[in-house]
């Protein structure tokens, strides 16, 4: 009597319909293509949140603080204008306005007849200590 099928039921089963104390394979395929899915997409996710930062590394010093100050800001805040922000200051190159100043300083000085090094120096130099002369009776 086990073994009579219910007159409703049809005569062949699908593939993924398992009998009772066997194996769902269709249940394992599927987590493990699920676990694979959210494994990858997350690696693509951080290494997307993280393209900044390494466009970031090729400029100054301070620039790449910044990107990557913003990068963790939108990655725990999860406001996407701190990345877009990150993103643009990563892709801008600032020009180097500090270079050109100190030369032109330095050649005002020199034109100005002063000489900051020899002014450094005068003034680090210590004094040459006077000679003590002794008197005879006990003074200096």
């Amino acid at each position: 009597m086990a073994d009579s099928i219910h007159p409703a039921a049809i005569e062949h089963l699908p593939v993924f319909i398992t009998g009772p104390n066997q194996t769902d394979w269709l249940f394992n395929a599927v987590v493990i293509v699920l676990l694979a899915m959210v494994l990858l997409l997350g690696n693509f996710y951080f290494r997307l949140h993280a393209l900044p930062e390494q466009m970031a590394h090729r400029g100054k010093k301070v620039q790449m603080e910044i990107v990557a100050v913003l990068a963790l800001i939108s990655l725990f805040t999860h406001n996407h204008i701190f990345w877009i922000a990150g993103l643009l200051l990563a892709l801008i190159d600032f020009p180097d306005f500090s270079s050109p100043m100190a030369s032109i300083a330095q050649s005002l000085e020199k034109l100005s007849g002063r000489d900051r090094t020899s002014e450094d120096e005068a003034v680090v130099s210590p004094p040459e200590p006077q000679p003590k002369t002794y008197i005879a009776g006990g003074g200096i």
